[in-house]
């Protein structure tokens, strides 16, 4: 069986992604669980289904004979797009494959909260959307870029690695750069962003300093600027972004942060009781009492002011979880387990 129609197996048994590993089967995970799609695979079967994936991208594989790993995307036609990083893994060649659906999600589907659609009507600064890898992040950014597409006039650039959704033009325009296919890094890309007149830029992740800094820089100057991390929590992320910076320019950042900073919301999928997953959400806007705590930095306070906060505009993990287990949709057990604070949460459930 060759790689499309291992894809297309995967597909039909709602598998998010397949993986492609030496001496194991070729897996789909499935609602959380691993599905065997083959026999085990040898070195050599991999190499064939990784070449086979590269041909449907139309793309060299000079990058992962040279660097070790390589982001890419491809379509299958009455599948799905693909988004895959192939890598060198003890001297054979593996990867995961990730399927997007062709058309836009639906937030509504995806279980994406109206507050966090609500963002996507600020003008200005930073929105960062978080969660570990596979819980969402891209396909929330993805919302929100389309509502923005169809609510109003302007020029919106996303740079992404790879472009995972298409956006076609509606009542914005909408540049798509892939990097490094358009551009060899995100920071350039980004820097090349701010002479392209740009209203609201999309920067599929935060990965280093460089990069971070010219995202504060494209907020600072009047720009909506939404990116992702790969942190838990508003209060870990404020800290991810401040602990980038060397000592001695972090006070600084702070009060920078704290001036442009919008909104964090940080996502998670977790286990139901029916053996799917569902998308949890913590949402931070920023206010002034989280601009102060986050200017003196008391981050370690954060997580109380969200707690505590207006469901209007603040969104608790914990208190979604305990909404999720008292409704019977997960288990105390799971509930527990993805806690921001175990022990205040047994107690209210």
């Amino acid at each position: 069986m060759g790689l499309t129609e291992m894809l297309r197996d995967g597909i039909q048994q709602g598998g998010s992604d397949i993986f492609i590993i030496p001496g194991s089967p070729v897996m789909a995970k499935c609602h959380g669980k691993m599905v065997p799609l083959s026999e085990r695979i040898l070195p050599k079967d991999s190499e064939t289904l990784i070449q086979e994936a590269y041909a449907l991208a139309g793309r060299e594989m000079t990058i992962l004979t040279e660097d070790g790993d390589d982001d890419f995307s491809f379509a299958i036609r009455d599948v799905s797009r693909f988004r895959c990083n192939a890598y060198n893994q003890r001297g054979t060649l593996a990867a995961t494959c990730r399927a997007v659906t062709f058309g836009l999600p639906d937030p509504e589907a995806m279980g994406i909260p109206k507050l966090v659609m609500q963002l996507a009507s600020l003008r200005n600064g930073m929105i960062l959307v978080t969660g570990p890898a596979g819980s969402g992040k891209s396909t929330t950014m993805a919302c929100m870029i389309n509502q923005i597409n169809h609510s109003r006039e302007g020029h919106i650039i996303t740079i992404e690695d790879p472009i995972e959704y298409l956006h076609h033009h509606e009542k914005s325009l909408v540049s798509q750069r892939e990097v490094p296919n358009d551009s060899p890094t995100f920071e350039r890309a980004l820097r090349a962003a701010l002479r392209q007149a740009p209203d609201v830029i999309m920067l599929g992740e935060m990965r280093d300093l460089e990069t971070i800094k010219t995202a504060i820089t494209a907020a600072e100057t009047g720009h909506l600027l939404v990116s992702s991390l790969h942190t838990i929590g508003a209060s870990k992320t404020v800290d991810r972004i401040i602990d980038t910076f060397p000592p001695e320019q972090q006070a600084q950042i702070r009060v920078q942060l704290s001036m442009i900073l919008k909104a964090v919301v940080s996502q998670r999928l977790v286990p139901t009781v029916d053996g799917h997953q569902t998308a949890v959400f913590e949402v931070m806007t920023v206010n002034a009492a989280i601009q102060n705590l986050i200017r003196d930095g008391r981050t370690h306070q954060i997580d109380n002011a969200i707690f505590a906060g207006n469901n209007q505009e603040m969104l608790s993990m914990d208190n979604e979880l305990a909404r999720l287990c008292k409704a019977g949709r997960i288990t105390r057990d799971v509930a527990l387990s993805f806690a921001m604070n175990p022990e205040t949460l047994q107690r209210r459930i």
